[in-house]
């Protein structure tokens, strides 16, 4: 039998210290959580005599909470307790069983604060497991949580998981493990995924009613080409010799989709199949990401939104402490652009031989001249990862505004090209109504 120093944390969120006698340090830690303490420091004693007293005179100081001795029990429990004594929330699923994103940021976000509460890693991720409502995400965070109890690191552990818990993630959980600062890298991580989100989502919701309003036009102009127009035009085929050349070309689309929409819809769908397979190719990808750079008026904000993840990420990585070659290989995995990705891949060659960062971004002009002028002071006041979220403030305004921009002007766009195509089917229609009504007067 070992004795175990503990200081933990009681349900109430006072701090209490003892010594307990357990076989191993894992049966110290189930003996704590049975009593409802939360171990945030525990090492073994080296005096057995004085640590049966002290264990003795702890069990009165702080007896045993109502419990059970099974895992489960025992974190069903440590959840309970940890909500009511520290306010801490624990995230809830969304039913579903596919892990989004908003998941990811949520987890992170309820780690950062148990892990701050100085929450043991082990009980923290088995109370936000036993509490997620969403089952895939339950069962990666209690198999996170096994792996972890088993023996392996933190970033570990989420290294299998490639598809959820991302490299940068995973380097940046690395970082803290190494540097003795989890929680604040922890923070760090979820600042930085909720603000991706709160971008992602203000382009989406930009990007909404435009593309609402562009689909609903194309879907009822070919329903009313395809279906109801081809009988409309046929009769009043018959009953002209003659019709107006909007009527006539009217008639030979709304004929021709009429007769070939089945061809066309499958066409359509084999297109759609190849060009996807084809943009999931090396070759594709790359053409796909060199296309959205040179597009007159999105390529400035593709670039910049590129850019400002390349600085916040970068910034992120420096402030949480990991150097810069890493960095930027991480940095390189992530941008989400792989033409400007082999340009880092340059920059980092170039920081290899002895540059700074500053040096190659300006060969290569991926920043402008005055964004490449900040990184250069930053390197040179030691506050590189200020200057590169202050870099990314700069990119992230840009991009903001030239999006506000370029959807006040695409919404109203769409519309009046809506508006066209009715209003030429309208006046087709009516051209030869007007032309036999005239010719009976």
């Amino acid at each position: 039998m070992n004795a175990f120093r503990y200081e933990a944390i009681e349900s109430g969120g006072s701090t209490v210290q003892g010594v307990i006698e357990a076989e191993d340090r894992r049966t110290a830690l189930q003996l704590l959580g049975a009593r409802g303490l939360f171990p945030s420091a525990l090492e073994k004693s080296f005096s057995p005599g004085r640590a049966q007293g002290e264990a003795r005179g702890n069990r009165e100081v702080a007896p045993a909470k109502a419990g059970t001795t099974n895992g489960d029990g025992q974190a069903k429990a440590g959840a309970k307790s940890r909500n009511a004594g520290m306010n801490v929330r624990v995230p809830l699923g969304r039913g579903g069983k596919r892990v989004g994103r908003k998941d990811v940021t949520m987890f992170t976000r309820e780690m950062s604060a148990l892990l701050t509460a100085t929450i043991p890693i082990p009980q923290a991720l088995d109370g936000l497991g036993e509490e997620e409502e969403n089952p895939a995400l339950k069962a990666i965070i209690l198999n996170i949580s096994e792996s972890v109890r088993k023996g392996s690191s933190f970033s570990s552990a989420l290294e299998s998981h490639p598809r959820l818990f991302t490299k940068l993630y995973s380097s940046m959980v690395r970082v803290g493990e190494e540097a003795g600062a989890l929680p604040k890298v922890m923070t760090d991580l979820a600042n930085l995924l909720e603000h991706e989100d709160e971008v992602r989502g203000e382009v989406r919701a930009a990007l909404a009613y435009p593309l609402f309003v562009l689909a609903f036009g194309i879907f009822t102009a070919s329903l009313l080409m395809t279906f109801v127009l081809p009988k409309i035009l046929g009769m009043l085929k018959d009953m002209m010799a003659v019709l107006p050349l909007p009527t006539l070309i009217l008639l030979k689309i709304s004929g021709f989709l009429h007769q070939y929409w089945l061809l066309l819809l499958v066409g359509v769908g084999a297109t759609v199949a190849v060009l996807w397979r084809y943009l999931n190719t090396t070759k594709g990808a790359e053409a796909y990401d060199r296309l959205k750079l040179r597009l007159p008026i999105m390529g400035s904000v593709f670039r910049a939104a590129a850019l400002s993840r390349f600085a916040r990420t970068l910034g992120t990585l420096a402030k949480s402490g990991v150097s810069l070659l890493p960095a930027l290989k991480i940095v390189e995995n992530t941008i989400g652009n792989r033409v400007l990705a082999k340009q880092i891949a340059q920059v980092a060659e170039e920081a290899r031989g002895g540059h700074s960062l500053a040096t190659p971004l300006r060969t290569l002009g991926i920043f402008p001249r005055t964004v490449v002028q900040m990184i250069d002071v930053g390197e040179e006041t030691g506050r590189l990862d200020e200057m590169l979220l202050k870099v990314a403030e700069i990119e992230e305004r840009q991009m903001r505004a030239r999006t506000k921009t370029l959807i006040s002007l695409l919404a109203p766009m769409l519309i009046v090209l809506v508006g066209a195509m009715i209003g030429f089917m309208v006046i087709s229609l009516l051209l030869p109504i007007f032309k036999m009504s005239s010719a009976l007067h």
